[in-house]
């Protein structure tokens, strides 16, 4: 219900940005002028929609298996007998009935020295938690708790469905705003005035779709910080505050002396211990010092 109730929301939030952006070009007198070179925006803009989003959720429909083929992941099954199949097993059960999950998320384990986790899945009744080898060496019991909370906290947000609807709305103006601009800037030319100068229209669609994939990377990666401090309570909430905390510290201590291999772009932006980048507008993770920080601040039931 959750998960067709956010769906709705931002369906009804697209339809608001659709018209908007209709509205804008109309009072701009831009509506016109595009229209009068055979431009029709709010078609433009409805066929980019249906495009952005479909993209989007055809890689949450198949994030499970592109996660599973990407990683490697090895399914802790219901008859895995192994310490680490036991000792997760009991961890997804416990935490799951927690959260109120109507259904446990898949486990997995994937190689990796660097203690790490993430959750996938297009929906809460189908996802999946997995742990890297690294994280099941390097931590506690209890550390591994808090982290695996974190996790089911994502799952139980439904932050893979709102990631890929946001996903979605960028794709669609990355592609509307390019193509317009794109078209506007080689009719403006020399040549484009009399015939559709075609070399300067695809140089200036790839320089602006450069430009407003960064823009529209910020959005997502400000969304994806956000979404971390709240599963970073969720996974308090479900074990400890003081657990979260220790096992924040336990990742940033264990990860220094790790060179942290190249993760698959599908799945980068899902690990719980996620790279720093160069420029934090650009990373999808808050760096653990904030993130305990503001664990350290916040106000639990």
């Amino acid at each position: 219900m959750h998960t067709i109730r956010r769906i709705f929301l931002f369906f009804i939030l697209n339809l608001i940005i659709c018209f908007t952006a209709s509205f804008i070009l109309s009072l701009t007198g831009l509506n016109k002028y595009l229209q009068q070179h055979q431009i029709q925006p709010f078609y433009l803009f409805f066929v980019f929609l249906v495009y952005g989003m479909t993209g989007a959720f055809i890689s949450l429909m198949l994030s499970k298996t592109l996660a599973k083929w990407a990683m490697k992941i090895k399914i802790i099954t219901p008859y895995d007998c192994s310490t680490e199949g036991m000792l997760l097993k009991k961890i997804i059960h416990n935490l799951s009935q927690k959260a109120q999950l109507q259904k446990a998320p898949e486990i997995g384990i994937f190689i990796s020295p660097t203690p790490n986790a993430f959750a996938t899945g297009p929906t809460c009744n189908n996802s999946l938690v997995a742990v890297s080898t690294g994280l099941l060496s390097k931590l506690n019991e209890e550390e591994l708790e808090a982290v695996i909370g974190h996790e089911i906290a994502h799952i139980k947000n439904g932050d893979m469905v709102t990631m890929t609807l946001l996903q979605g709305v960028v794709n669609t103006f990355v592609i509307f705003l390019s193509y317009t601009i794109s078209q506007l800037i080689a009719m403006h030319t020399r040549r484009g005035r009399q015939e559709h100068n075609f070399s300067v229209y695809l140089i200036s669609r790839l320089v602006l779709d450069v430009i407003f994939m960064l823009i529209g990377s910020m959005i997502l990666c400000t969304f994806s910080r956000h979404r971390e401090y709240k599963a970073d309570l969720g996974g308090a909430e479900l074990s400890s505050k003081q657990q979260m905390i220790r096992a924040l510290r336990r990742l940033q201590e264990t990860s220094k002396n790790i060179e942290k291999e190249d993760t698959p772009q599908s799945v980068a932006a899902l690990m719980c211990n996620g790279k720093s980048s160069f420029m934090e507008l650009f990373s999808t993770h808050p760096p653990i010092e904030k993130r305990v920080s503001a664990l350290e601040k916040a106000q639990l039931p």
